[in-house]
């Protein structure tokens, strides 16, 4: 049996580098092409290993400075043949250039009424489309903060995917309406949602599949167990910044490897596990109970140990 896999990276100017205030080429540097392993490294490795990604991009920033660097990353996305959808973080409707943080709006999406959701999303959908991105289909919330209020406005306004249900950030910011550990793709409210994958690293406690989250050990054993269980899906989270320290100025080795070592897991695996994107999606099977990994304590150590190496010396890396 199959596992469509939804390799997705989360696309955007980085508030942390706004609030440095960073002039516009450096903060496109540091939040989409870092330390040369940002969206152009990704998007090579995708192509050199075969393999299809969904980038959600967060078009917001251009309120402060503009559409060209949302429609320079846009076309580079498109221009490589993977898929453009939308990411929205509302904080950008109050901000502005090179003030450091002073003026901002609300930052989580379920901070907003459900009209003024539908607003936010309609005009980051507009904002878009307007950079050059085909009409997005498929959304995720920043932070995955996300409600019941959420789908029904993208429901509204004609999507037809959501993936911003994430248990392991539950009941807040992530608050769809949907189990902690529900990681099977579900019709709800007139959309299909299709959570964000997970893993249990303690009993009871479940961690996001993410690269700067899991070590390669544990995506390969996540891997291996949806294909041995069935699941409908794997949907694994990464960002366009994410292999570069926080800084933006260096390779974070560590997750440049888990980077690599994923491509290398998904080509090998061919067509067990096609990587698939929202706007080509294959059919879904529904109403699975797919369980995340079962925790191992021999993964979760070695893991921690790969953490403290990556915080005490590849996010000090000049």
């Amino acid at each position: 049996m199959t596992a469509s896999v939804f390799l997705t990276i989360d696309t955007e100017i980085v508030w942390r580098h706004h609030v440095a205030g960073h002039d516009l080429a450096e903060l496109y540097r540091r939040s989409f092409e870092p330390a040369n392993v940002g969206v152009s490294y990704q998007l090579e490795m995708l192509r050199d290993h075969g393999l299809k990604a969904t980038f959600f991009v967060d078009p917001m920033p251009a309120m402060v400075y503009g559409l060209d660097p949302i429609r320079r990353v846009v076309e580079t996305i498109l221009s490589a043949g993977q898929d453009v959808q939308l990411h929205l973080h509302p904080m950008w409707v109050g901000a502005k250039a090179q003030d450091r943080s002073a003026s901002f709006a609300r930052f989580e999406l379920i901070d907003y009424s459900r009209d003024e959701q539908e607003q936010l999303i309609a005009g980051a959908r507009d904002l878009l489309i307007a950079a050059g991105a085909p009409p997005p289909v498929a959304f995720r919330a920043g932070s995955y903060g996300a409600n019941d209020d959420t789908i029904d406005a993208l429901a509204a306004l004609g999507f037809r995917y959501d993936s911003s249900h994430n248990g392991s950030m539950q009941p807040w910011p992530s608050a769809v309406g949907l189990p902690r550990d529900q990681i099977a793709p579900i019709e709800h409210r007139g959309l299909l949602e299709v959570p964000v994958s997970l893993i249990e690293e303690r009993p009871g406690r479940l961690r996001t599949f993410q690269i700067c989250a899991l070590s390669a050990g544990e995506m390969r054993a996540a891997l291996d167990h949806a294909m041995a269980a069935g699941h409908a899906c794997i949907t694994i989270v990464s960002h366009g910044f994410e292999l570069a320290n926080r800084a933006g100025t260096a390779a974070n080795a560590i997750h440049v490897r888990r980077f690599e070592a994923l491509c290398e897991m998904l080509a090998e695996a061919g067509s067990a596990l096609p990587t698939a994107t929202f706007a080509n999606c294959p059919p879904l099977p529904l109403g699975q109970r797919d369980a995340p990994l079962a925790p191992s304590e021999a993964r979760l150590r070695w893991r921690q140990a790969e953490q403290l190496w990556s915080n005490m010396v590849a996010e000090r890396a000049a």
